[in-house]
């Protein structure tokens, strides 16, 4: 941690991404819309003062405003542009020198009766070179000139941003007869003169005349693409105006993906009393625990010298142990909350943008699918999508997710459709398992609920108080808990019917049919009435937990999008349930699941459709029309998968312990990765080791998955004491969950009306 300003990391340094991606030190870079610049500069009068580069800057900064805008009008002149529907003036005046000329214009707004600028962008030096031949005597007017204009754009840099721009260096042997004097020795005298004089009379105060160094970096890498050696070319220069954009804008706009210059957000209630709360708990842990190391070095078995008998310890009452156990299990959670707050919300670790190659993304998953195989053992049952099975389906989709996440293949379409299965996925196991777990059990208790809800939702919930984050912002947990009570409602409304009561009577098996077909029509009325499902998320307080940006759409998207996979799920596990009950499949060790000829026909057909589907995904060039066919068409590549896994005997007789492992935290390590492993939510990358990035994601991942494991540990231990089995106890701590919303509501409405 090199502390200080991240503002002058943006104008200072930085690196190329492949070849027009800039990556400042440290931060991340917003890409702004012109609908947000306008947002940002509305009402503001920008002035770009200098010679033809700043005429440039000021051209590519307009087009982020309004693209339309031509580079037309007098080059040697005054160019003005006004955005009246923002209020906005952007002016650019023709100072190729710093002379006394440009010093009488930065007067001007130093003097009270003329309006200041909001923002100044100043730079000058390569016509003083070029009209001086590049003599010393010119050099040295110019550091009498800058000294004398110095005060005066520090005196403007206490209510105004002012910049002033190094000069970029040239490729000078693609400068014309006319301008071969302009070298980059030249420049780097020019600019240190600048640099040292500029601010020498305020060093200690805020208000500072702001360098734009970075510029010449990225002239560097770009400037033997220029047409003539001397001006940058557009692309570069668009990079220059979108830092300048940013350097401004963020701190007014606080992009989520722009952490350049922003400021580190002031603790709401609920982060100080959650803060407070965790602060408490590892105080009582540790008052407990001293107390307990107390009592054991005096009841320490020791041999009574009357009676030579020796003594036994005494027994710590249940009761201390259980709230031992709380309080341990909160204070490991404080701590581990400490460091995801550390991560993604204190200005302490560097965060940088995610950058797409295929290697980054094709190569680590090859390495992990090597490394899984490695790790091959028989499975402890040989049923289809036995326990061993789907915690190894769960693994590695975690795995390849998170690589998808961490390389930014999103912007890769073919990955993205590809990826959009493997959600599918997950949520296609939640109705095969949960359906199978009633249709088996038939347990519809409260506590089996409770213990669901729980497990799914805990994490989430601290997340939310402790990150400052609406609960629809981790958007998959939402989705599957709406999905477990929709599956819950449907089973266990009158008539309850589970495979004891089926077995009894056939036509039972039509009242689940019956069950499946009305629960598929609300998900079709549904899905093509927008409206009617925003106004059943958007009553109160359903509509704190949906809502994201102040509207439902974002969860309405998301729950279209995958909106029949649940309900291809439970009735795959209800049609083989059905077959397995009527012995029409084998599952014994090394057995195919059907027929020889009927196993080879329908493993054919699996292939044919996965590939099929993937030829499909891989051609999309539409991601809305895509979007629009996967819900119907993604449940053809997760049966194909399944029947390719379960067929054949031995396949469904192995599997990967490695991808098992992980497949038993995935739902905590598609959390923790919001914050911990990727940063700015999800946007950017966390950068824990600047400048090695391998070394840097080896162990930001290793923190992540320890983490990830400690959490499913500390949920599971909670949920044993927070949902306990005995019926009234439950009811007194649905008593006080129902408190804990109620109050937590309550501070949300009190932190809303301050924010507003």
């Amino acid at each position: 941690f090199k502390g200080g300003d991240t503002c002058e990391y943006l104008l200072s340094s930085g690196r190329f991404l492949g070849e027009k991606v800039w990556q400042p030190h440290s931060c991340m870079m917003h890409k702004y819309k012109n609908s947000e610049a306008k947002n940002c500069l509305i009402d503001k009068h920008i002035v770009f003062i200098g010679d033809s580069r700043i005429r440039q800057l000021f051209y590519s900064f307009i087009k982020l405003i309004n693209p339309q805008v031509k580079e037309e009008g007098n080059k040697h002149g005054n160019i003005p542009f006004e955005d009246k529907s923002a209020s906005i003036k952007v002016d650019f005046l023709w100072y190729p020198e710093v002379n006394g000329s440009m010093r009488q214009c930065i007067k001007s707004w130093t003097e009270g009766s003329v309006a200041k600028p909001h923002i100044i962008v100043a730079g000058a030096a390569t016509w003083s070179i070029k009209i001086h031949n590049g003599s010393n005597e010119a050099l040295t007017q110019y550091k009498i000139n800058i000294t004398s204009i110095a005060p005066l754009l520090e005196k403007l840099a206490k209510s105004s941003d002012v910049y002033w721009v190094l000069q970029d260096p040239v490729c000078e042997d693609m400068l014309s007869e006319s301008r071969k004097m302009i070298t980059n020795e030249k420049i780097d005298a020019y600019n240190e003169a600048a640099v040292r004089i500029l601010n020498s009379s305020s060093r200690n105060s805020k208000a500072k005349v702001k360098v734009f160094s970075v510029s010449k970096l990225i002239a560097q890498e770009t400037i033997m693409k220029s047409a003539d050696g001397l001006h940058l070319p557009e692309s570069s220069r668009d990079t220059n105006a979108m830092i300048l954009m940013n350097v401004y804008c963020n701190k007014i706009m606080k992009p989520i993906d722009g952490s350049c210059c922003q400021p580190q957000p002031p603790l709401t209630l609920i982060q100080k009393l959650a803060f407070c709360f965790f602060t408490l708990s590892v105080i009582g842990y540790l008052i407990i625990n001293l107390i307990h190391r107390n009592n054991f070095r005096k009841n320490k078995s020791c041999t009574d010298l009357e009676s030579g008998e020796e003594k036994k310890p005494a027994i710590s009452s249940p009761n201390v142990s259980t709230l031992e156990m709380l309080l341990h299990s909160f204070c490991k959670l404080g701590l581990i909350m400490t460091y995801f707050y550390l991560c993604d919300r204190a200005n302490l670790f560097m965060k940088e943008n995610k950058f797409y190659t295929h290697s980054s993304f094709f190569i680590p998953i090859v390495y992990i699918l090597v490394l899984g195989v490695f790790y091959t053992e028989n499975t402890k049952e040989t049923k289809v999508l036995n326990r061993e099975q789907t915690d190894e389906w769960k693994g590695w989709m975690q795995l390849v997710i998170l690589i998808y996440h961490i390389s930014g293949a999103s912007t890769f379409l073919p990955v993205y459709m590809h990826i959009r299965v493997l959600v599918a996925a997950y949520l296609f196991q939640t109705g095969y398992g949960h359906f199978s777990y009633f249709w088996l059990k038939g347990d519809f208790g409260v506590y089996r609920v409770c213990q669901v809800l729980f497990r799914l939702n805990f994490l989430v919930v601290v997340l939310c108080i402790v990150m400052d984050r609406p609960y629809q912002f981790y958007y998959f947990v939402p989705l599957v808990t709406v999905w477990f009570m929709i599956i819950y409602a449907t089973l266990a409304i009158w008539p309850q019917i589970v495979q004891k009561k089926a077995n009894g009577n056939c036509l039972w098996h039509f009242g689940v049919v019956l069950k499946l077909i009305c629960l598929l029509t609300c998900i079709y009325f549904l899905s093509y009435s927008q409206g009617a499902f925003e106004k059943i998320f958007s009553f109160w307080p359903l509509s704190k937990c949906f809502e994201l940006n102040g509207n439902v759409y974002e969860w309405w998207f998301r729950w279209k999008l995958d909106r029949y996979v649940v309900f291809h799920g439970m009735l795959f596990a209800f049609i083989y349930l059905a077959l397995q009950k009527h012995q029409m499949i084998s599952e014994g060790k090394g057995d195919p699941l059907f027929s020889n000829r009927v196993s080879n026909v329908l493993l054919f057909i699996s292939i044919v459709s996965f590939l099929t589907y993937s030829i499909w995904a891989s051609s999309c060039k539409n991601k809305t029309e895509c979007n629009e066919l996967h819900p119907s068409v993604s449940v053809v590549q997760i049966l194909a998968f399944i029947l390719i896994r379960n067929i054949p005997g031995y396949v469904r007789s192995v599997y990967s312990s490695f991808f098992a492992w992980f497949g038993k935290i995935s739902l905590e390590l598609f959390i923790c990765q919001y914050h911990i492993w990727l940063a700015a939510d999800t946007k950017g990358i966390l950068v824990l080791i600047p400048g090695y990035p391998m070394f840097n994601v080896l162990v930001s991942t290793f923190i992540f998955v320890c983490v990830a494991h400690e959490i499913s540990q500390i949920t599971n231990d909670l949920a044993q004491i927070v949902v306990p089995k005995d019926n009234s106890t439950l009811l007194k701590r649905l008593l006080c969950i129902a408190g804990f919303f109620s109050g937590l509501l309550l501070f949300s409405a009190m932190q809303d009306q301050s924010r507003h």
